[in-house]
């Protein structure tokens, strides 16, 4: 309100000015003095405002010429978009900082494998997007939702006493110290034996590997340790995990402490998961995200998943995928400030560390240059749609089972 006088809406303005303007436009020079100070009052206009409103064609309304103010979008050309639709979706929605640290590796790859060829002045734009334009561009695409898992960690106290506790594995900045976990793929239920996920992370290069176990039996888990070990770009230099029974027993405790050269073997504290954050991450990102929380429980799946898991599996997260990595934390009074390095691959983490020899480094180069993540990306997609569907599959038969048992025994003599 202004002295008394209720101020009009937009669209009261806007239908006002239409028909006081055809007044304005044929009165006299006298008559247009008081049409205007008139107006003035009505709509509560500067003078000089209004006198410009009144003496535009009514073509130039204010409705029509209304524009959002600062310079014009350029980031709105269909190509570009769709570039950035299929690429969120292809590492399976990756932020805005991920993405825009990905388009350098994946620009070439898209433009091969969907036999696209974009222009000059779209591929300049996409190496000069922000991170928060590709959020802003995202915006009506993003989807949430989140799934809580089950634990199934059992305690395993016989080595307790001979593994020590360490809870500052993240200050390591030498490639292989690494975190474990399982991660198990029971659905709702505990009952009976079903697959488990050995996970590692490098703390160093956030690499990653992942061996499909049948339980959770000390030699199935210490063979997966093995095969993961003989993957790696680089030699192991310590192994931290949590306190269940597949990793604290004596298989695996010989297998590294029991060597010329003895790998470090740490654990964490009991119930404190903050001691296994990298593994932990590791585990949503790489395992739930795409294999969900369904009851993996056919023994042949083992082998199917770690065809999956040593093959497209582990080249389109370790070259192609990028992550931060939390360089600093500090409170200031009640705020918690965080500070991350640049997104990165683990691919480059390796290359830019000083402690792996030249021919691994070599040898990474010649394997990266003959990868297509869509096509990597395509692999994994298929290979996970036949999983679940053996997963479903074998859940329907076991539940027509159960459900003609009741029969079966009523109809026995």
């Amino acid at each position: 309100k202004q002295k008394g006088h209720t101020i009009m809406s937009g669209k009261a303005r806007r239908e006002y000015l239409a028909i006081i303007r055809q007044r304005y436009a044929t009165a006299s020079k006298r008559h247009k003095h008081l049409i205007l100070d008139e107006f003035c009052q009505v709509c509560c206009y500067n003078r000089k405002y209004a006198i410009r409103l009144l003496n535009a064609p009514e073509s130039m309304s204010t409705s029509s010429r209304r524009h959002r103010s600062g310079a014009k979008p350029k980031y709105r050309d269909e190509a570009l978009v769709r570039f950035i639709k299929v690429l969120w979706r292809a590492s399976n929605l990756a932020c805005g900082k991920r993405l825009k640290a990905m388009i350098a590796d994946w620009l070439p790859a898209y433009e091969q494998y969907h036999d696209i060829q974009l222009s000059s002045h779209i591929r300049r734009l996409l190496t000069s997007i922000s991170a928060a334009t590709i959020d802003r561009l995202l915006c009506s695409e993003r989807a949430t939702g989140t799934k809580l898992g089950l634990a199934t960690t059992k305690p395993g106290s016989l080595l307790k006493k001979h593994i020590p506790i360490s809870t500052s594995q993240w200050d390591q900045t030498k490639p292989g110290f690494l975190e474990a976990d399982t991660v198990a793929h029971c659905g709702t239920s505990m009952a009976g034996m079903f697959v488990f996920t050995v996970n590692t992370v490098d703390i160093a290069t956030c690499w990653t590997e992942q061996r499909a176990v049948w339980g959770k039996g000390e030699q199935g888990v210490l063979n997966a340790v093995k095969s993961i070990e003989d993957a790696l770009p680089f030699p192991v230099l310590g192994f931290d995990c949590d306190n269940g029974s597949e990793f604290l027993n004596w298989h695996l405790m010989k297998h590294l402490t029991e060597r010329p050269r003895p790998i470090q073997y740490t654990r964490s504290r009991e119930y404190q998961k903050n001691d296994n954050a990298h593994i932990e991450e590791k585990n949503w990102t790489h395992i739930r995200q795409y294999l969900g929380y369904e009851r993996f429980d056919d023994v042949s799946m083992v082998a199917q998943r770690n065809t999956l898991f040593m093959g497209p599996w582990r080249l389109f997260f370790n070259f192609f995928l990028p992550s931060v990595k939390l360089i600093e934390k500090r409170r200031e009074g009640s705020k918690t400030i965080k500070r991350h390095d640049a997104p990165t691959t683990p691919y480059r983490r390796v290359l830019d560390s000083q402690h792996v020899s030249d021919e691994v480094k070599q040898n990474l180069k010649a394997l990266r240059a003959s990868l297509c993540p869509f096509e990597l990306q395509h692999q994994i997609q298929s290979s996970i749609k036949c999983i679940l569907s053996q997963s479903r599959t074998t859940a329907q038969q076991q539940s027509r089972i159960l459900a003609g048992t009741p029969h079966q025994e009523s109809t026995t003599p």
